[in-house]
């Protein structure tokens, strides 16, 4: 399978509506991943999580986490980045961003209100920044 460039990955992360599988490390070291909605921002990935998740404690105790993004359908595709993690609690951020990924997974008409209701005290603004990239995809014969 043939390695996309930069801007290829970078498309593929931001086309549609697909959500990326994000994996953390517990407390005892094992595994914890869960779907997020994302949108990119240069070379970071940005989302929302609850503080008390599993996902938002992982991610402040660790500093790091992984997330695959695949299109199941041929020709077949994914891409996956790992990286470290930075975390916000500044509202006024947050509801910037939460309504961009509002906008992309539930359109513009719906994206306030989920932007609103995801940008709130106890909820984290996270960036993963792509430090390292696996991207390929099968080609079509």
């Amino acid at each position: 399978m043939p390695a996309m460039s930069e801007p290829q990955w970078k498309q593929f992360l931001s086309a549609g509506t697909r959500t990326g599988k994000l994996a953390t490390t517990r407390r005892d070291g094992r595994p914890h991943i869960a779907p997020i909605w994302f949108v990119l921002d240069g070379d970071e990935l940005v989302f929302n999580t609850g503080a008390d998740s599993i996902k938002g404690r992982n991610l402040r105790r660790e500093g790091w986490a992984s997330l695959c993004v695949d299109d199941d359908r041929p020709p077949y595709a994914f891409v996956t980045v790992a990286g470290p993690v930075t975390i916000s609690t500044d509202v006024p951020a947050m509801l910037e961003w939460a309504t961009r990924i509002a906008a992309r997974y539930m359109g513009e008409e719906l994206a306030e209100r989920y932007g609103r209701r995801n940008a709130v005290e106890g909820e984290l603004l996270v960036r993963l920044r792509a430090e390292r990239v696996l991207a390929v995809r099968e080609v079509a014969d």
